[in-house]
């Protein structure tokens, strides 16, 4: 399979590690530039993965481009819609095949689930639910299934919010003193911007800064949060706050984070 460099740290830490004892090899490529995807394609591959917005940098992928390459060489393409949700950006309309999804965040919206959901056409759902999600036990209880329902009724007005709170956020933060980077589509100096209003609705609520301090200040800088409390989640009600190199993406080395454009975060 061929995944970006830069992904969740978890999703890296699968591909990476895990799947390996499996023989499954995956290629680690820069998506932001497509044709990257035809030079690692060999006879063997099977599928593209990729999300967008990418945590935690939000670098914003072409899914038009990046699905084309993908139905030209006949493999499948999955993609991680769990920032945006289906209120702001449906991958399938662009050519994805399977959308994924951790309901554990927006879908829910409550902070009091962990589960995850997988869209696809009815013949390939139909065969993860009678092979692989039935023997490998993944399968999600009666009750975490009707909280995600529960809160999916209020996902449209919930997403309208984040995206508005976070776009003031964003806007502050790029005008201080303090502040060396914001990694945020809905600014108009972030080159993912362009995707708004084609590929996406709205730049969603997670926000990445870089401090004009080094990683002590950070931690003192995380440490000292009075509104924020210091988790890895998103999507709640909550204002969580959180530091990728040393929590999402220690899966990550310093090198391979280097790699993925993802150094100080």
């Amino acid at each position: 399979m061929i995944s970006s460099k830069a992904v969740y740290g978890c999703s890296f830490a699968l591909m990476n590690h895990m799947l390996k004892k499996f023989g499954i090899e995956v290629s680690f490529v820069d998506m932001t530039v497509p044709e990257n995807i035809n030079r690692a394609i060999k006879e063997n591959t099977k599928l593209i993965f990729l999300e967008t917005p990418i945590n935690p940098n939000l670098v914003v992928l072409d899914l038009e481009k990046i699905c084309a390459i993908a139905k030209n060489n006949q493999l499948l393409s999955v993609v991680d819609n769990t920032f945006l949700t289906p209120i702001l950006q449906q991958p399938a309309k662009f050519g994805a095949d399977i959308v994924i999804h951790s309901a554990t965040k927006y879908l829910n919206g409550h902070g009091d689930v962990v589960g995850g959901i997988v869209c696809g056409n009815n013949e390939m759902i139909t065969d993860i639910k009678l092979t692989t999600l039935k023997d490998i036990g993944a399968t999600m209880s009666p009750h975490d299934a009707w909280l995600i329902m529960r809160g999916i009724k209020t996902l449209p007005i919930r997403m309208e919010r984040h995206c508005k709170n976070a776009q003031i956020v964003a806007e502050f933060l790029e005008q201080h003193k303090a502040v060396a980077h914001v990694y945020y589509p809905g600014l108009k100096s972030h080159p993912g911007h362009q995707f708004i209003g084609k590929q996406m609705k709205g730049a969603g609520g997670v926000i990445a800064f870089e401090l004009n301090t080094d990683l002590g200040g950070g931690a003192d800088f995380i440490n000292n949060m009075r509104l924020f409390s210091i988790a890895v989640s998103l999507g709640d009600a909550e204002s969580l706050i959180q530091h990728p190199a040393s929590m999402t993406h220690s899966p990550y080395t310093a090198e391979e984070r280097a790699e993925a454009a993802l150094p100080m975060l």
